[in-house]
């Protein structure tokens, strides 16, 4: 379980100035209020189910989230290596997005890899059509890809979507490669330190995953240029996995979209993402998956066999109202 230590007023993210948290279903005019808040995630899809468009949809659905998925492009990959990515075109990007949003409301937006500047140009500029809309933004590792692309891609990435998002996610070490490229120093830069390389581009807030904090533990932080607003502690899996940091940046997105205000939105999915990795598996002969949807889960079989016994989950336990997994 995280060790979280939160301020005791509620964090206010300045994209919604009027609100003391995130209310997407009085931006939006959604239809009833019955309605699951709609979240438009841009990523590839991935075809080992590791990560990609796979992890924002189980992830988001298990948040009580229904999902726009726009296709940006395809990981050629398995378990153990990503081995090459197909980009879509960006008129594609751009059609898919513009239909889906001029049929229903949309609460939020995520952005994965979406594999080229052009569609990161075309994300930008529909993200900018709905200025009032939170944007969370996941930066992956791209060390996979040539350099000389992933430079691009970030240089764009830099200019384009950042000044859109409002919450930054990515593991330490990639932000700290992208954003202090040119840092020097016998430590690594602090939380708050990326959170002030980011701000310089426009986001407000940046969640930083993977901190090193002692042999066994590491950290993720939630912070401002001003402050660090949270931060919770794990203990190191022995296992590699590949798809935590979609899995987090999809269940955060999704919570925002929910109403949550940010810093509940971070503690709670950050807490889903342990549990994820605490039931995740080998599908393959590589990296370990999360189980997203370890909460679906029989607790326990009765022996023989098809039978759930009386600890099962039950209609009345599905968490999809409270994401309390």
């Amino acid at each position: 379980m995280p060790l979280w230590n939160l301020p005791a007023l509620p964090l206010i993210p300045p994209p919604m100035p009027d609100t003391p948290e995130f209310a997407p279903s009085t931006l939006a005019g959604v239809p009833n209020e019955a309605s699951l808040p709609c979240v438009m995630v841009f990523n590839a899809n991935d075809t080992s189910g590791a990560g990609g468009l796979s992890a924002d949809i189980m992830a988001m659905s298990s948040a009580s989230a229904h999902v726009l998925s726009v296709v940006t492009g395809a990981y050629i990959r398995d378990t153990t290596e990503i081995h090459d990515h197909v980009t879509f075109d960006e008129e594609a990007v751009a059609d898919q997005a513009r239909c889906v949003l001029e049929d229903m409301p949309v609460q939020a937006f995520k952005v994965g890899f979406v594999g080229s500047p052009e569609n990161l140009s075309v994300i930008a500029e529909i993200t900018s059509d709905y200025a009032e809309v939170p944007v969370v933004t996941y930066m992956p590792d791209l060390s996979w890809w040539d350099e000389l692309a992933i430079d691009t891609y970030l240089d764009a990435c830099a200019e384009l979507l950042l000044p859109q998002t409002t919450v930054l996610v990515g593991n330490h070490s990639t932000l700290c490669r992208w954003l202090l490229p040119e840092w020097e120093g016998d430590r690594a830069p602090s939380p708050r330190e990326i959170a002030r390389a980011a701000a310089t581009h426009g986001v407000p807030y940046t969640l930083v995953t993977g901190f090193n904090a002692a042999d066994q533990y590491l950290e993720s932080h939630l912070a401002s240029p001003e402050t660090v607003l949270a931060t919770a502690r794990y203990e190191r899996f022995e296992a590699t996995f590949a798809g935590a940091g979609d899995t987090l940046s999809a269940a955060l997105c999704a919570l925002i979209a929910g109403g949550a205000d940010l810093q509940s939105a971070c503690a709670e999915a950050l807490t889903y993402l342990d549990q994820c990795l605490d039931a995740g598996f080998q599908p393959g002969m590589g990296h370990a998956v999360p189980d997203r949807l370890f909460w679906a889960h029989e607790d326990d079989i009765e022996p023989g066999g098809t039978e759930p016994s009386e600890t099962a989950l039950g209609a009345d336990d599905f968490p999809l109202d409270t994401t309390r997994h």
